[in-house]
């Protein structure tokens, strides 16, 4: 039985939406560890960790406009400090109520109703008590994907996507190839001219026409295919060293190429491998929330991987698109231990690689590899695999990745089937 809970009205909000909070929380939202490389993955799950990343987004300005800006520093600046907390609760509540974020238990599924007791916990509608932890939810990624797709096509223009085009002709609904003979099979969008020139040419003019099946024209149209797109992001620790985050915009990327699919393509698939030590596929729901680990790159497996998932989609076009920052380093033994060798090119780790890009090139698949690192080792392998599978290597940064490989894909189709 359903219970309706009132709670007393603890005062407005300066008109924050729950839209404005995901739009200034994204990046703290989508962060891989690179902040504090040291903390164990969960930790920025904390509800606290959600508070204080509000309270930043306040005191900064980030959920203000330029017009609002010193009204609103005015309006915090005479609140005091515990009206301060209760605002942000309020706010924190906000996502909650309208489906941004999940806070519950472990294990708990599904959105949960809570209300807001101290900094150390919540208080659930049984009363219980437990640890203040928040997932995202899909309304959550799907904003977020939506967000950084903009984000990263913003500055090219309108445009419109919506097919995959290639070097063959089939019938469809848009034309733009010559009429054809009607065959069996072929959608009927009829060539009404050229059909009826057949019929007199055959009979002479004269009404009425009898129109035999000899006499049918059909139109082309560009043959649009559907593709199975298997993402794999490399999450070992390089990641997040030397200085720079190249995970989180891997992160951001997948989420857009994930909205592009799903608005733009809808008969295409796309699925996320992971691959460190090991690899694993990862569902696009819970991408927000992965951080880099473990430490070395397993390339094969995340290739083994990847093709499994491929062979169960049965589409016309296969296509991997990897992500990476370092050469493979790691390699899964038969016995299932894995062997490791972050030091150059060891010829066991690449042989076993490289005989997997093979089979990808025995099936069809072909591999893009994105870049996100220059170094000689890495650039000679992936040479290696572009030849192989007759696929693109980009150089990329953490910057441009994005455009590069969302123009990319959105552009490829007709390079794909030869």
């Amino acid at each position: 039985m359903k219970f309706v809970k009132f709670t007393k009205y603890l005062g407005d909000d300066l008109g924050i939406s729950a839209e404005d909070l995901m739009r200034a929380l994204s990046n703290y939202f989508l962060r891989s560890g690179y902040e504090n490389q040291f903390m164990p993955q969960g930790m920025s799950s904390s509800l606290d960790n959600l508070r204080d990343a509000i309270r930043e987004a306040l005191e900064s300005g980030e959920l203000f406009s330029q017009e609002q800006l010193e009204e609103m520093y005015q309006r915090l600046s005479e609140l005091s400090p515990e009206q301060f907390n209760e605002l942000v609760d309020r706010l924190t509540q906000k996502l909650a109520n309208e489906g941004y974020v999940s806070i519950g238990q472990p294990g708990e599924a599904g959105d949960r109703r809570v209300e807001f007791t101290d900094h150390a916990g919540y208080a659930g509608e049984d009363g219980s008590k437990g640890p203040s932890r928040f997932e995202l939810t899909d309304k959550s990624v799907d904003f977020l994907g939506y967000k950084t797709f903009k984000d990263l096509l913003g500055s090219l223009g309108r445009s419109s996507f919506g097919s995959h085009d290639t070097r063959e002709m089939a019938t469809g609904v848009e034309t733009s190839g010559s009429s054809k003979p009607y065959e069996f099979g072929d959608t009927l969008n009829l060539d009404a001219t050229a059909t009826l020139g057949n019929a007199i040419r055959r009979q002479g003019i004269g009404a009425p026409f009898d129109l035999e099946y000899s006499d049918l024209m059909v139109r082309q149209s560009e043959y649009q295919s559907s593709c199975a797109t298997v993402l794999m992001l490399d999450c070992s620790h390089s990641m997040i060293l030397y200085g720079e985050d190249r995970f989180t915009p891997a992160k951001q990327v997948a989420l857009a190429l994930a909205h592009l699919i799903r608005t733009q393509y809808p008969g295409d698939s796309l699925h996320l491998v992971l691959f460190h030590d090991s690899a694993e596929e990862m569902p696009l729901s819970k991408l927000a929330r992965v951080q880099v680990g473990p430490f070395h790159t397993n390339t094969r497996e995340g290739l083994i991987m990847a093709q499994k998932i491929l062979r169960r989609q049965r589409k016309e076009m296969q296509q991997i698109i990897m992500i990476t920052d370092g050469k493979p380093s790691a390699l899964t033994l038969e016995d299932g231990r894995i062997y490791k060798n972050p030091f150059g090119l060891d010829p066991l780790v690449i042989s076993r690689t490289l005989e997997e890009v093979h089979k990808c090139k025995r099936q069809g698949v072909m591999i893009n590899t994105f870049m996100l690192a220059q170094d000689y080792a890495l650039v000679r392998f992936v040479q290696q695999v572009a030849q192989i599978c007759r696929g693109k290597a980009y150089f990329t940064s953490p910057h441009n990745l994005g455009e590069h490989l969302l123009l990319d894909y959105m552009n490829q189709k007709t390079k794909m089937v030869h």
